[in-house]
């Protein structure tokens, strides 16, 4: 029987049946055109189309308006094309070595053709096949990540081709929004229509994030390989090309294992993208990662690099020096700074060896044995190096430490100069200990050392120019990076002398008068000071020349008496030391506290006729076109006679000849110095040049108060390291002299200031890292009671004259007069009658 409703008994078809169960306007747009004659109603067909265009256009202007939006405030192409990374400033020696650097990017800019066609390969396999062929997007790429977002409710990364990283990586953000992908999307267009692909390969491979600071191919290069991107294997440039995708997450230096894979899969994809064989990838795959880390940045002469950092920020700014790529070429020897490095090392332990095993170490607990790191271990391990390790293992004849990522083992006679048989009776697990590295390669090969807190410093300088060759602070720069050389004020000792002994020459003295050498007491307002020389012993009648030579302390004393101490502050002023010194009798004999830093700039005048040039770090600065900077030039000045500096030369030379420095004297070379030691033997030190290099020691504890030892006198503790390190300044200088005394005085085309045109003014004390300034001690015992310090007023007719021409030296002048002095402050009222001893050399 044939249904009413359906005649013909035909099945409904599907899509009219949902139509029959929806609203009329539904029925019209689902079966739109008409395809039954039921819908076949002009009103509701007409009403289809009109919400169909409507909600198209909706859809359109929607789709206007995010456009609108997203591209307000892009980044326009001209910004590009002037576009300059941050880059990093270089700081170069005289020989041109590259030996620190600057940089809030670690990054090296290199042009297309330093970036060789493995690593091209390597990159476009594993991040853009079709770079060279593609407009800059990929539309299967992004639609298959499209889908994925979809379905896994989140944002994929995988449909970014290099230039939308370029585009990201400069303009954008890293946040996952659809709204920065579309910024990306325009720029990429942008980008594509304005650059040639080099071009985008180059910008991209200078900008992109490896990891460890570096940004850039080339410094991932030199980071990780020690070597520049050009001269990269197949295995290297496929591990660099590996990072980008999560230069943390596949770090080869926290995750070596994720690291090999990941650079294994860059292998397989050039195999997939006919760039290298089956044969190639497997030879490369069998290879390790070959991490040749670069040594840390600023480790070779880091208290020098702290120097010039604070000078390059003071004249052109942080972001400038940080940020702008600058070629900064300093005054540094490399070669010099290498040498002084190892002095002060060895010095110390080899003073540390003098005083035997003291132990006190540091002890790290067993919880944190495999989670310590000594903050030196970034050091690279070379022989001769000083390093903190850390006991993991000690029987009676071993003892195991690790330093770094290495085990070495210790046996008996690498430490027989503790005088202890078992290693049981030096160490535990969990201790702290420091030793040198006898081998490095191809066994590694440690002695035992100590470091019980003696700290050196030490500075070079070149006489004839004032430019600083070689500086250290300290003996590790990690632990400390307090600068012993410019920011310690320590008691001088007698190596304050000289500027005693050129007060009384200016004063009509010569240096074949006689002074004596007897008991004396001085008069001052606390009462009688009565010091004594070193050695219980008198000398009578001596030379300034031997007075000198031999560091009698009273002989100084007396000349300081004489002429006032006022007047030998002058001096020390007119040479350029700006530390606080009292005006009291005792600092004639080192009891101020003067930097290391200002006590080689004054030796330096002797040597040179006279003339003060000021220790500098920079020669010049260039922008990275290469165009220079402006530098201010040195200061250059005469500040005692041509007649007095060849006075002075005859008893600084005899300090060598045969005085306390005569062990220099062994080198065979024309000297000149002075020893200082402090009282108590807190402070040891040696500042002595050649005629074209003056360099000055220092040895003590940052704790002014602690003493070095027993005869640790300046020149059995500083003495020798200035030896090892002069050995090496004079090598090819071999022939060098003196000028005699009737030779004509040095030609300087710098000008040079009159002496006593410009006086230094007083700096205020710097403290040290244990929060003092001087030490309590001095030359030649302590007054009763110390004085409180007071400061020199400058001499009321030494007018700084700035408007002065300045001249030329050519010529011997005539002998300065001395300006008038104010006359010396009262000191606090004390006891009389005091004594004290006063060591020196």
């Amino acid at each position: 029987m044939q249904s009413l409703l359906n005649p013909e008994n035909q099945q409904p078809d599907e899509g009219q049946e949902k139509a029959s169960k929806r609203s009329p306007l539904w029925r019209a747009m689902w079966l739109f055109p008409f395809r039954e004659p039921e819908f076949r109603s002009r009103r509701l067909a007409a009403r289809a189309a009109f919400y169909l265009l409507l909600g198209a256009s909706a859809i359109f202007g929607v789709m206007v308006g995010l456009l609108l939006v997203y591209s307000v405030n892009m980044p326009q192409m001209d910004e590009l094309e002037r576009y300059r990374p941050s880059t990093t400033t270089e700081l170069l020696d005289i020989h041109g070595k590259v030996f620190g650097s600057f940089a809030l990017e670690r990054r090296v800019v290199v042009p297309y053709s330093e970036l060789p066609p493995v690593l091209q390969d390597a990159i476009v396999s594993i991040e853009d096949k079709d770079f060279f062929t593609n407009g800059g997007l990929n539309l299967v790429r992004m639609v298959e990540a499209a889908y994925q977002d979809v379905h896994s409710h989140g944002k994929s990364q995988g449909a970014s081709t290099l230039t939308m990283q370029l585009a990201r990586n400069l303009f954008l953000s890293s946040e996952k929004t659809y709204g920065r992908k579309i910024q990306e999307i325009f720029l990429t267009l942008q980008i594509e229509r304005h650059f040639t692909k080099q071009q985008i390969f180059t910008l991209y491979a200078n900008q992109i994030y490896l990891g460890r600071g570096t940004y850039g191919f080339e410094a991932g290069s030199e980071y990780y390989f020690s070597k520049h991107a050009r001269d990269l294997t197949l295995p290297e440039a496929a591990l660099l090309a590996a990072l980008p995708k999560g230069p943390e997450e596949f770090s080869p230096v926290r995750h070596p294992d994720r690291a090999l894979k990941r650079r294994n899969l860059v292998l397989s994809e050039m195999v997939n993208n006919h760039k290298i064989t089956e044969g190639q990838a497997e030879e490369a795959k069998a290879a390790p990662l070959g991490l040749h880390l670069e040594a840390p940045a600023n480790s070779e002469a880091p208290y020098f690099v702290e120097e010039v950092r604070r000078q390059l920020e003071h004249e052109y700014g942080v972001d400038e020096v940080h940020g702008a790529g600058l070629r900064v070429y300093t005054t540094l020897d490399l070669d010099l700074q290498r040498v002084a490095n190892q002095a002060v090392l060895d010095g110390t332990a080899t003073y540390e060896r003098r005083h035997g095993w003291k132990g006190h170490l540091q002890h790290v607990g067993a919880a944190d044995l495999d989670s310590y790191r000594h903050p030196d271990w970034t050091q690279p391990l070379v022989a001769n190096a000083y390093f903190h390790a850390l006991v993991t293992e000690v029987t009676a004849g071993k003892m195991v430490v690790k330093i770094g990522g290495q085990q070495v083992t210790m046996e008996p006679a690498d430490w027989t100069w503790t005088t202890h048989f078992k290693a049981t009776d030096l160490v535990q697990v969990g201790d702290v200990v420091y030793v040198k590295v006898a081998t490095a390669s191809p066994n590694l090969h440690v002695i035992l050392e100590q470091d019980s807190g003696a700290q050196a410093s030490m500075m070079a300088v070149d006489n004839s120019n004032g430019e600083v060759l070689a500086m250290v602070g300290g003996r590790d720069f990690a632990l400390s990076q307090f600068n012993r050389a410019t920011q310690s004020q320590r008691q001088t000792g007698s190596s304050f002398k000289p500027y005693d002994y050129t007060a009384a020459f200016e004063a009509g003295m010569k240096p074949t008068d006689t002074v004596l050498d007897a008991p004396a007491s001085f008069f001052t307002p606390n009462g009688p000071y009565t010091p004594h020389n070193y050695e219980a012993d008198w000398k009578g009648s001596m030379t300034l020349i031997d007075a000198f030579a031999e560091s009698r302390n009273i002989p100084a004393l007396r000349l300081a008496d004489k002429v006032g101490i006022n007047k030998v502050i002058a001096v020390a002023r007119r040479f350029g030391v700006t530390s606080p010194l009292p005006s009291f009798l005792p600092v004639a004999i080192g009891a101020a506290g003067i930097t290391l830093e200002e006590q080689v700039a004054s030796y330096s005048v002797f040597p040179n006729d006279g003339i003060r040039i000021a220790p500098h770090y920079i020669r010049k600065v260039a922008q990275a076109d290469g165009l220079p900077l402006e530098q201010k030039t040195p200061e250059v000045r005469e500040v005692i006679s041509l007649d007095i500096a060849r006075e002075m030369m005859i008893l600084l030379q005899a300090v060598v000849q045969h005085g306390t420095g005569a062990a220099a004297s062994s080198m065979k070379h024309a000297f000149g110095g002075k020893t200082g030691t402090t009282n108590g033997f807190t402070d040891a030190w040696f500042i002595g040049f050649s005629p074209s290099v003056t360099c000055g020691t220092w040895i003590g504890f940052d704790n002014p108060a602690q003493s070095l030892g027993d005869k640790e006198t300046g020149a059995k503790a500083a003495l020798p390291m200035w030896m090892d390190f002069m050995k090496v300044a004079i090598a090819d200088k071999p022939d060098e002299q003196f000028a005699k005394a009737n030779a004509p005085k040095k030609q300087l085309d710098v000008p040079v200031a009159a002496p006593g045109e410009d006086q230094v003014a007083p700096k205020p004390a710097k403290s040290d890292d244990s929060d003092s300034n001087s030490d309590s001690d001095d030359d030649s015992g302590k007054p009763a009671p110390s004085p409180a310090p007071a400061r020199v007023p400058p001499p009321t007719d030494a007018v700084p004259n700035d408007e002065a021409a300045p001249k030329v030296v050519s010529a011997s002048p005539a002998k300065a007069a001395m300006p008038a002095m104010a006359p010396p402050k009262p000191l606090e009222t004390g006891s009389s009658g005091a004594k004290s001893s006063a060591p020196h050399e």
